[in-house]
């Protein structure tokens, strides 16, 4: 009965130390993804940005794509894809205005995503 117990306890431990491991590490990843956006907003907003740019925040996307495909459905993951890879082309093609909108809408995505996985009673319940 007391092994029981302590094998019960250990394993909610151990999930709970893994769940807020998992929301520490998602959010972070937004986080630092979230400043090389506003960078690249800026310099769309004020026209100076060029498709290099673009390029570098998108092999930024994908170097942590690598780790967040663990914990991130990967439907999400596609959405940033395909906004991500739309972006390269509307600099390349000078569409400032249009440029502007898909990296409002990931900087919109990489604040909402990791809500989903914060340790709340939206997210338990």
């Amino acid at each position: 009965m007391v092994r029981s117990l302590v094998s019960m306890g250990i394993v909610t431990l151990l999930l709970v130390c893994c769940a807020v491991y998992e929301s520490n590490f998602v959010h972070r990843q937004f986080e630092e993804f979230g400043i090389v956006l506003d960078v690249l907003y800026e310099k769309v907003d004020d026209q100076t940005a060029t498709q290099d740019d673009v390029y570098a925040v998108q092999k930024n996307w994908l170097d942590k794509k690598q780790y967040l495909h663990i914990f991130i459905p990967h439907n999400e993951i596609k959405e940033f894809d395909l906004w991500i890879a739309e972006a390269v082309t509307l600099v390349r093609d000078k569409e400032w205005k249009d440029a502007i909108s898909k990296i409002e809408v990931l900087k919109e995505l990489s604040e909402q995503i990791p809500k989903t996985f914060m340790i709340s009673w939206e997210n338990i319940l």
